[in-house]
């Protein structure tokens, strides 16, 4: 008989070692020790930013010292959108905020591989907006339909010229589709 409280268990598909070479090789890192700074300084925030079963699924998918870094970490009452995140952790290093953008998505996309794409988007959908890019996923907000078939975004109202002039133009052919804005 089996616990159906119990989380299904996925046992990590890489070691620590292999995470690190990872994000060395996608983040260009020219020591191990710099990818390994990354890796702890991202899997800490992100810690400080995911809660419920995602949290758990996702430490349950990486390795032992990954899911330590992850889970180690309160997390933050207030919740950071993407951009925001990145700007944390970029105070917390002292770092630019270009070069900590680098690294999260170098960390990011390998959790991302390591979490799977249904895991994933349970993250992302748990998670304020900006995250997706840094996950290596293209951030898409749906619109909506408007009168004669035009675009009209969902509660967006600075892309407004660019939809009229698609409209004026007849170009609008496919369901549109708008990147969110704010993302990283």
């Amino acid at each position: 008989m089996s616990d159906l409280r119990a989380p299904l268990q996925h046992p990590p598909v890489m070691t620590f070692d292999q995470v690190l070479e990872k994000v060395r090789y996608e983040g260009a890192y020219p020591t191990r020790e710099r990818a390994e700074e990354a890796v702890r300084l991202t899997l800490a925030g992100l810690g400080r930013q995911l809660t419920g079963d995602e949290r758990v699924e996702l430490a349950a998918r990486l390795p032992f010292e990954a899911a330590s870094l992850l889970t180690a970490q309160i997390p933050d009452t207030q919740p950071l959108t993407g951009w925001a995140f990145v700007k944390d952790l970029a105070s917390r290093t002292g770092a630019s905020a270009a070069t900590t953008r680098w690294d999260t998505g170098s960390v990011l996309t390998t959790v991302a591989t390591l979490a799977g794409p249904d895991l994933l988007t349970r993250i992302l959908r748990r998670l304020p907006s900006g995250y997706a890019l840094l996950f290596g996923r293209a951030e898409l907000k749906h619109v909506e339909p408007g009168p004669r078939g035009a675009a009209e975004p969902v509660g967006d109202r600075q892309s407004q010229p660019l939809l009229r002039r698609q409209r004026r133009d007849d170009q609008v052919a496919a369901p549109p589709v708008e990147f969110a804005q704010g993302s990283v």
